[in-house]
């Protein structure tokens, strides 16, 4: 509470973010894909903690830079009693994180997932042809024959969200964001005064996304469930694995999680109510250990 002192019973360290979480996640359930990691991180002991985690999950790291003008990006997670948390973010290198990383990926790969929008400085910038630079970036991925996939971060009121957001979409196959982000996008209360979900909003926000550019696949999760939609089928909700309060140790990378489980249905081809079910397995999962990946299983 603002004002008021608040004690700290535990701390540790650990990576995060959506790629390196997804990446991590995918790694530790030993699916047999391909994995790589690109990104740019400061000369500092940071960074030298990602490339370790990367080499201990055997995730190739060649496209991996690094850069003297800023620090490795980092956030200050704080995770309440019920799991809930907040996080204080400092963008450091991943501001100067630009196009030319990205030039001549593996082409043995099927799927390139971006993370985040909002918080890549260069890639947000206005580009005339395409709306921004990362929707670019993902048009030059769809055009060498990858699937593309985005994450957003959970930005409360950020006037950004539609104009940065909407000409990414016009190049993605798959999008997953929680409800809070779908929320912010559509404009729409998912959420009543009591807290309670507004499925009919759910479900027209996850139309609008899809109706924006989503090309196969749109999922919304939230605490209770997901809500899935593809183009040509009906939308369905599919209810979360439940726990009780005193099970769930953190919530920092559930999200993240459950995006890994999706995008490897989407990458097996596996029905939509499946890679969902897949998706609360992988964020249960994650729920029962206080940072990103510690909980992800096999």
């Amino acid at each position: 509470e603002r004002g008021w002192l608040a004690e700290i019973t535990h701390s540790e360290r650990s990576t995060g973010g959506a790629p390196l979480n997804v990446l991590l996640t995918l790694a530790k359930m030993h699916v047999g894909l391909p994995l790589q990691a690109v990104g740019l991180i400061g000369e500092d002991s940071d960074g030298d903690y990602i490339l370790a985690m990367l080499d201990q999950y055997h995730v190739n790291r060649q496209r991996v830079q690094r850069t003297t003008f800023a620090p490795t990006s980092m956030s200050q997670v704080m995770t309440d009693p019920s799991g809930q948390r907040t996080f204080f973010h400092s963008p450091g290198a991943n501001r100067l994180l630009d196009l030319p990383a990205f030039d001549r990926l593996d082409g043995s790969l099927k799927i390139f997932h971006l993370g985040y929008l909002l918080l890549l400085d260069s890639l947000d910038m206005p580009d005339e042809e395409f709306g921004t630079r990362s929707a670019r970036l993902l048009a030059q991925m769809r055009d060498q024959g990858y699937e593309t996939s985005l994450d957003l971060v959970s930005r409360k009121g950020d006037p950004r969200y539609q104009p940065l957001v909407l000409p990414a979409l016009r190049h993605l196959d798959y999008l997953v964001i929680n409800e809070l982000e779908a929320g912010e996008f559509s404009g729409l209360e998912i959420r009543d005064g009591h807290d309670a979900l507004n499925m009919a909003h759910i479900a027209d926000a996850a139309t609008q996304l899809l109706a924006a550019g989503g090309r196969q696949r749109v999922g919304i999760h939230c605490p209770e469930g997901a809500w899935g939609e593809a183009p040509g089928e009906k939308g369905q909700w599919v209810p979360s694995w439940k726990l009780t309060q005193d099970e769930i140790i953190g919530s920092v990378g559930a999200g993240d999680a459950f995006c890994a489980g999706f995008l490897y249905g989407c990458h097996e081809s596996l029905p939509l109510t499946e890679s969902i079910y897949l998706a609360h397995a992988c964020a249960r999962a994650s729920l029962l250990a206080a940072n990103a990946i510690d909980g992800a299983k096999t």
